[in-house]
């Protein structure tokens, strides 16, 4: 039997169903999530990850992130990077910063000054790394490390999307730095290839 898309398939726009019948041709696809709160809110800034069922993952490669203090500030305030992943620190500010960490997924400390770089920081295990800095107590960032590559944030509107996924089931986890219980977070499982998308109600707490 000839699986390949003749002339006439590709010419008509059935390529997508003549790929359907070869498993070879499978092809990777996009997960849409949403989140709101409890009042139907959006809720921007919500880390979504996803794992697959089956347990496989590609090989780890070592990326690069960047966590920026401008006007006193964190930026971005949430981030989420995959373990391994090295992260620097510039100030952008013409002031002292002093970062640092007491989480058990990375402790650490960074004295900062403007436009004296910093060494790399390695977050070389998963978990929830809160942020703060020993000057500017008002200062706070969050940074989700975890081990799959499958990950994104939220925008304002509550929305986002994991691209490249290859064909199985996921379990997708929403987490936001609003949620009563920092370790806390909501699980559904889902298929990239499904018309609706991942829909998650946070319990957040008020402001």
């Amino acid at each position: 039997m000839n699986l390949l898309p003749s002339r006439h398939e590709l010419a008509t726009g059935h390529l997508l169903a003549a790929l359907a019948l070869a498993p070879a041709f499978a092809m990777a696809g996009t997960l849409q999530v949403e989140v709101v709160d409890q009042n139907g809110a959006p809720v921007p800034d919500a880390v979504i990850t996803a794992v697959p069922v089956s347990g496989k993952l590609p090989a780890r490669t070592q990326g690069k992130a960047i966590i920026d203090q401008i006007h006193r500030q964190f930026a971005p305030l949430v981030s989420v990077i995959q373990t391994g992943t090295l992260v620097t620190f510039p100030n952008k500010d013409n002031i002292e910063h002093d970062v640092y960490s007491f989480s058990p997924a990375k402790t650490f400390e960074l004295n900062l000054y403007s436009g004296v770089a910093a060494k790399p920081v390695e977050f070389d295990k998963p978990g929830l790394v809160v942020l703060g800095c020993n000057i500017h107590d008002k200062m706070i960032a969050y940074v989700q490390v975890v081990d799959t590559p499958y990950f994104s944030k939220t925008d304002a509107n509550g929305h986002t999307h994991l691209d490249g996924l290859p064909d199985d089931a996921y379990d997708v986890t929403a987490w936001s730095y609003k949620l009563p219980d920092s370790k806390g977070s909501a699980h559904l499982t889902a298929h990239p290839e499904s018309n609706s998308p991942a829909h998650f109600v946070l319990q957040l707490q008020a402001n």
